[in-house]
């Protein structure tokens, strides 16, 4: 097994920081955290340019074909620079989704149109009673002649506000649990952006009789929640990047406020109390952030990382939320607020554990593995 970066990976860790720091430093983040659509269109754009959107698709759907670890290096800057975009729900929920499930028509319709940046998409999974079971999913999609009607309540949809098509999960009568292709802009459909911690695009989506044809049925009808899973087995570790990438940057930044940050008559950083935190914090980021790597190259090597990424996810979870609470204890008062940016990831760390599982969840499945 080899974990060294390549000078291509180098380079593409190189291109997307560069970027990030000239086109969306931490004030334009804050920004854009204000704003109803919650991100930058013209970047977006910019990044389909670039190639970023398109790089692990393969090259007869739009794409360069590169390795998972490649997808893995950008989402991981992202994570580093608090960036706001559709990135994950389009790309990883919902590009992921429609290459596992998706039939050749739909993967040579939907995935161009992904990789260049014309298409947004989300994924309406979850309901009221926020369980990450298929027993959560019981929005009945009704069969007619010719098509489903759709009626029920969507909620933490992630980027529902700016897309312009969803991937909803339905529970038909006879066959299951099914993915449908839904125009989001469909007059019977209404989005509500939610109030979160994170202050990201998460929505509260609501379904009034939406017609969907029989041909924007995600493969196969019942088979929705195997496409799911195997699509979020490679989700999880795309999320794991992204906040991998925060506990980097909030050890970076927190360090050089320790330097500065003058106590007593001497830098904070010198106390061995602080030493002793920022050691720890880097202890836990080290560790994790070797296992990413390692399940990043199983997933390229066609491993089963079923348990691995329920344990990576569960560390995670609790990696991103030590760190940063750490480096709101170092900070001081003036951690929380807008002023510093430290703020920012330990925000979006309590948000980013609910998504794709939190650790209770994770513990579970790797308890199950082990036939507990």
């Amino acid at each position: 097994m080899d974990l060294d970066f390549s000078k291509e990976q180098d380079m593409i860790r190189k291109s997307v920081a560069e970027f990030i720091a000239k086109e969306c430093p931490f004030e334009q983040v804050k920004e854009l955290e204000e704003t109803d659509v919650g991100y930058s269109p013209e970047l977006w754009k910019k990044m389909a340019e670039l190639g970023w959107i398109q790089i692990h698709f393969p090259e007869e759907y739009g794409g360069f074909g590169d390795p998972f670890m490649d997808l893995m290096i950008i989402i991981e800057e992202l994570g580093k620079a608090a960036f706001p975009s559709p990135f994950f729900s389009t790309v990883i929920q919902c590009g992921l989704t429609i290459l596992e499930g998706g039939s050749e028509e739909q993967k040579k319709g939907l995935l161009p149109k992904i990789a260049n940046g014309q298409l947004i998409m989300a994924l309406a999974q979850y309901e009221e009673e926020a369980s990450y079971l298929p027993s959560g999913i019981n929005m009945p999609a009704q069969l007619t002649a010719d098509h489903y009607l759709l009626h029920g309540t969507k909620m933490f949809v992630t980027d529902a506000n700016i897309a312009d098509m969803l991937i909803v999960a339905a529970k038909t009568h006879d066959a299951g649990i099914t993915l449908f292709l839904v125009d989001a802009k469909d007059p019977g459909i209404t989005c509500t952006k939610m109030p979160t911690i994170g202050m990201d695009n998460t929505c509260e989506v609501i379904f009034k009789d939406v017609r969907v044809p029989k041909e924007n049925v995600l493969g196969e009808p019942g088979k929705g929640w195997e496409i799911l899973e195997r699509m979020s087995q490679k989700a999880i570790v795309a999320k794991c990047a992204e906040m991998l990438g925060g506990c980097k940057v909030s050890i970076d930044m927190t360090a050089d406020y320790a330097k500065k940050r003058v106590q007593y008559g001497k830098p904070i950083g010198g106390f061995q109390a602080i030493q002793h935190y920022m050691a720890n914090m880097q202890l836990a980021y080290d560790t994790s952030v070797n296992y990413l790597y390692k399940v990043a190259w199983m997933v390229d090597e066609g491993m089963d990382i079923s348990r691995v990424a329920s344990a990576l996810k569960a560390q995670v979870n609790e990696t991103y939320k030590f760190i940063t609470e750490r480096g709101i204890q170092i900070h001081g008062g003036v951690g929380t607020t807008r002023e510093f940016n430290i703020g920012l990831f330990y925000r979006r760390a309590k948000s980013a554990e609910y998504v794709l599982g939190d650790t209770d969840y994770h513990y579970e499945q790797v308890a199950q593995s082990l036939g507990m």
